[in-house]
């Protein structure tokens, strides 16, 4: 089998198809948005002064209006009008859960729709951002993985997310107001929908845009990318992006993480572990995050927390144990408080962290795990889905 080869167990993705009219510059690379004002008749030398000051516009103070961005020439934002929009995912609804947590659900280009979390704590708040709209992974703890994969988001998708999640925290600066260092969204965990390390590309665009130092201005310490252990891009992420790594791992043995996370099967325990050893080198990361959902009767063992512990040997690491956040029709239970304290007792005797998620959330499906579209929970027929997208 090929080092690349995807696992996509029973999967046909619908092909996307592009919106016709105006290009939207949200998501663009520098690059690409200077060739993009190129194409439609920007001079040259001009070209990237002119990306700078619409950079700063989008990303910087979350302007979406050509008229008001006062630095252009009125006949240039004129043109630009003609030629380009600016557009983020739409907002479908809203839930506030009792604890603050704030979960959207967002529709983008085909009718598809994804949902986006954000968690308030104390001195942070983080986002909780999608990649793909369904997953391809099948992880049978996982409410999101019940959900076919239907298409990869576009980078404008990714970074739209954010972009949209900072218009209802009001939180984009005013040009010539004093700055502010506190940030009501400071930290992007790309463990929403979706494997981001199957949606490469875009996942590096907009993660560059989010990083980047004249707009949104988040440090790569700040974004942390979760992947099930897609093997062959963790290097390249360790070298094209540089943000934190969370890994999917879940079970001590093959036998059962083939069960829980099926992409095992191609890139077993024993290569994943390889893999990430040498990830800290490469971006200088601080630790490597294992997440850790605690199954009942399954994962949860003294035995299965010795075996964790042998496993990660040498690897900076920290331990997220994550309680199951149950879900309709979920095949497992929860493991008692009593048995996560007594597994994460062990960990943290052999000098890892070993902090126990606290379920944010719950009451409007907006735990970990539990992410999934409204489109897939009113049980559309591919063919709805494919009449939707204009296919």
């Amino acid at each position: 089998m090929m080092a690349d080869a995807p696992i996509t167990q029973d999967v046909m993705t619908i092909p996307r198809k592009l919106p016709e009219g105006p290009v939207n510059l949200v998501g663009l690379t520098r690059a690409g948005m200077r060739e993009a004002l190129i194409a439609n008749g920007t001079p040259e030398k001009q070209a990237k002064m002119r990306v700078g000051q619409i950079w700063q516009w989008i990303y910087q103070w979350g302007v979406r209006d050509f008229a008001a961005m006062t630095n252009l020439s009125k006949a240039f934002r004129a043109d630009l009008a003609e030629k380009f929009v600016i557009e983020i995912p739409e907002v479908v609804s809203k839930q506030v859960s009792e604890d603050g947590t704030r979960k959207w659900l967002v529709r983008i280009a085909g009718g598809h729709e994804v949902e986006v979390v954000y968690i308030p704590e104390d001195g942070r708040g983080t986002l909780c951002i999608s990649s793909q709209v369904g997953c391809t992974l099948t992880c049978s703890f996982c409410h999101t993985g019940t959900q076919k994969l239907v298409r990869n988001l576009t980078a404008g998708e990714i970074v739209g997310q954010v972009m949209m999640a900072r218009d209802d925290l009001d939180e984009w600066p005013v040009p010539g107001a004093p700055k502010d260092e506190t940030r009501l969204l400071s930290n992007i965990v790309l463990m929403g929908m979706g494997e981001p390390l199957y949606n490469f590309e875009n996942v590096r665009d907009a993660m560059k845009i989010a990083m980047d130092p004249e707009g949104i201005q988040l440090s790569r310490r700040r974004i942390t990318l979760s992947t099930s252990g897609v093997v062959p891009e963790i290097a390249r992420t360790a070298e094209e992006i540089g943000c934190q790594l969370a890994v999917s791992f879940h079970a001590t043995t093959d036998e059962v993480r083939d069960t829980l996370v099926p992409i095992n099967k191609r890139w077993n325990i024993e290569v994943l572990l390889d893999a990430l050893r040498a990830y800290p080198k490469v971006s200088n990361s601080e630790r490597i995050t294992f997440e850790y959902v605690m199954l009942h009767g399954v994962n949860d063992s003294d035995a299965d927390a010795h075996r964790l512990v042998k496993l990660i040997e040498g690897i900076p690491a920290k331990i997220n144990l994550i309680p199951f956040n149950e879900w309709p029709g979920a095949p497992y239970t929860r493991s008692s408080n009593n048995r996560i304290r007594a597994f994460a007792d062990i960990i943290y005797k052999a000098g890892y962290a070993s902090p126990i998620r606290k379920p944010r959330g719950e009451d409007i499906m907006a735990a970990c795990g539990q992410l999934k579209s409204a489109t897939e929970r009113a049980r559309k027929s591919r063919k709805q889905i494919a009449a939707d997208a204009g296919l």
